[in-house]
């Protein structure tokens, strides 16, 4: 228990999450355009404003890139995995795709390397159908070793002067639009333990030659998910699970975990994207552009917010006026709403309770329309005292014996691609302690196999769900082509991928 630096207090409360359950969040209803999400397809002197507000503040050096890196490739390669243990495919048709698709992969060049380093030749192994071995070669260390490798490290995109990584990929975008006046560009990386050397190894390698084609500096940060961010998992009757020396099981959180890396990150505003979630230079200006509009929409959002709060903060200049004026800023701009009875309480009273509103961290969140992507969504949610918020949730979260809120689920019209962008700092630019703005409810329990035995593990509220149940949230949609995650080796093979 030392050794992860979990406080007892903190494992007592886990324990008490197993005991009493988790409670469904309520869905009120889904998230519409002009319902919850922004419509920035409008006037162009609109967009030009917040390119403006972008701009600016990214000269000023506010803008720092975290990417959640740590996720593991094996994940990608479960049907490779089959295809080996079975010793080849199980049609013709199957045989026939892979061998006219293996060329497509990024990767290609480096496997033929691997391959006649121990004698074979790659062509001979795709004539005779020898694909188990071509598939042992890309994932065991007789080859590339991408079973074992982050996503970060798998070559992803090709390119006439050379092959791109996951990584190199999120270099170019910051080179894009994450550059101060400058031309520094700052990035935070969360890895694995495992794989941080690697990481390191690999960036120290390939920074120089993108540096200099792009005419910027890296200020590269890596971070690595703290133990006392573990979780203690339980039997089936929520007894501690212990090791065969007596020793206590703890297991990693999910990517809630990752928000102390995110409290301890360097950054005024921060971009939030998967390290999976990029596209060959031929597709970024739209995404560039994007991250731009989502960037400056939230400057221009949070520089009213600082201008309010400066008021509030002078008793000579509150007045019923004023607070009418932000009151409805409140609702119409950050989605608010007021508890019944708000009309009716002193000027006091209503300053009180729009100064707490105010002083959170703010999120301005991209959403996608639903195309039937895996993922979370866009909801307004009931609260316990009669509001709603705006909230990213999950299919797990909700009650699914409800019929009414698995119709609601059902009806949602956007989805949610992890494309964020948080304002970390309050309006005398001091850091929010980010953990005061969590809901600590919101945690998913799962049944898992450890040493052959059924437990229950606990993950802690998701980065961009309950441990963001309190910030200040606007959703505003952003195009379909800004999604390109690659969540199986296939994903790598779509359009978006190739070059």
């Amino acid at each position: 228990m030392e050794a992860t630096g979990l406080a007892v207090e903190r494992i007592l409360e886990q324990i008490d999450l197993f005991k009493g359950g988790v409670p469904p969040i309520r869905l009120n209803r889904p998230c519409t355009i002009h319902d919850g999400i922004v419509d920035i397809t409008g006037p162009e002197e609109e967009r030009a404003a917040f390119l403006a507000s972008y701009d600016e503040a990214a000269a000023e050096g506010r803008f720092l890139k975290f990417v959640p890196a740590s996720g593991a490739a094996s994940r990608m390669f479960r049907d490779w995995y089959r295809v080996i243990e079975r010793g080849g495919f199980d049609s013709e048709e199957k045989s026939t795709k892979f061998a006219q698709d293996l060329k497509k992969f990024a990767f290609f060049d480096d496997l033929s390397v691997a391959v006649s380093r121990k004698g074979d030749n790659i062509q001979d192994l795709i004539r005779g159908g020898i694909f188990a071995r071509i598939m042992e070669y890309i994932l065991t260390p007789i080859g590339l070793e991408y079973g074992q490798l982050p996503k970060a490290l798998l070559k992803f995109h090709a390119y006439p002067g050379g092959n791109r990584t996951a990584l190199e990929e999120q270099l170019v975008e910051a080179a894009l639009y994450v550059r101060d006046g400058n031309r520094i560009c700052r990035l935070h990386f969360t890895v694995s333990n495992e794989h941080k050397k690697g990481v390191e190894d690999y960036l120290f390698q390939v920074r120089g030659d993108y540096e200099k084609h792009y005419d910027v500096r890296f200020n590269l940060e890596l971070s690595t998910q703290l133990p006392s961010t573990n979780t203690i998992a339980v039997d089936m009757e929520n007894r501690p699970f212990r090791n065969r020396d007596g020793s206590l099981v703890f297991r990693p959180a999910g990517h809630g975990a990752l928000l102390e890396n995110l409290n301890r990150a360097r950054g005024d505003i921060i971009f939030i994207k998967n390290i999976d979630n990029v596209v060959p230079d031929r597709l970024k200006p739209t995404t560039v552009i994007y991250k731009k509009v989502l960037g400056g929409y939230l400057v221009a959002l949070q520089k009213e917010i600082f201008r309010y709060l400066r008021l509030l903060s002078e008793d000579n200049m509150v007045n019923k006026e004023l607070m009418e004026e932000i009151g409805d800023f409140c609702q119409k701009k950050l989605n608010i709403t007021f508890p019944a009875g708000f009309k009716d309480l002193s000027l006091l009273d209503k300053r009180v309770f729009i100064c707490e509103r105010l002083y959170r961290p703010l999120r301005v969140c991209g959403m996608v329309k639903n195309e039937g992507e895996p993922g979370g969504g866009p909801f307004w949610v009931d609260e316990r005292d009669g509001t709603q918020s705006l909230q990213i949730i999950e299919e797990f979260q909700i009650d699914k014996n409800s019929q009414t809120q698995r119709a609601i689920w059902s009806s949602a019209t956007h989805f949610n691609p992890v494309d964020l962008v948080c304002g970390v700092r309050d309006y005398r630019g001091r850091k929010f302690d980010l953990h005061q703005f969590v809901n600590r409810e919101t945690v998913g329990i799962s049944q898992k196999s450890e040493k052959g035995k059924e437990i229950k593990a606990l993950e802690l509220p998701g980065l961009w769900n309950g441990s963001m149940y309190l910030w200040n949230t606007v959703f505003v949609e952003v195009p379909v082509e800004t999604f390109n995650p690659v969540k199986t080796a296939d994903d790598l093979l779509r359009e978006e991928h190739q070059p």
